[in-house]
């Protein structure tokens, strides 16, 4: 049977350079490099450990719909205290799409908004 690993996730944007800003100083990623691709610049970063592709579109390309929608609609990250991340997005100056909260016992979860419409949840599982 084939085994199937995560190799990237690939964004799209107006300013890559700038999305790439965002997920290297909001959620500690690390820069990789950049290239061309035909036309578009491509800015890659390692956000928890999967490379995410950052590719500049052309003027005028659609938005993204509000969430929720059908395809991908969130990248999650998972974090040992939300509460500590939370307090530390909000120093780093985070806008949340969805406030922390728990929406059940053991579970707790927010939604910080990223450039270009792309929603990032932060989770924590397990303890209290």
């Amino acid at each position: 049977m084939t085994r199937f690993t995560m190799d990237h996730v690939h964004l799209r944007s107006p300013d890559p350079v700038r999305t790439a800003d965002f997920y290297v100083e909001m959620l500690d990623a690390e820069p990789v490099g950049r290239m061309q691709n035909g036309a578009a610049l491509r800015v890659v970063v390692k956000l928890g450990g999967v490379p995410l592709f950052i590719e500049e579109v052309p003027p005028g390309t659609a938005r993204p719909p509000a969430a929720p929608f059908l395809g991908v609609e969130h990248i999650g990250l998972a974090v040992p205290d939300l509460d500590a991340a939370v307090a530390e997005l909000r120093r780093r100056g985070a806008e949340f799409a969805v406030e922390p909260h728990s929406p059940r016992p053991g579970f707790k979860m927010a939604f910080l908004q990223a450039p270009d419409g792309v929603r990032v949840e932060i989770l924590q599982r397990g303890g209290a």
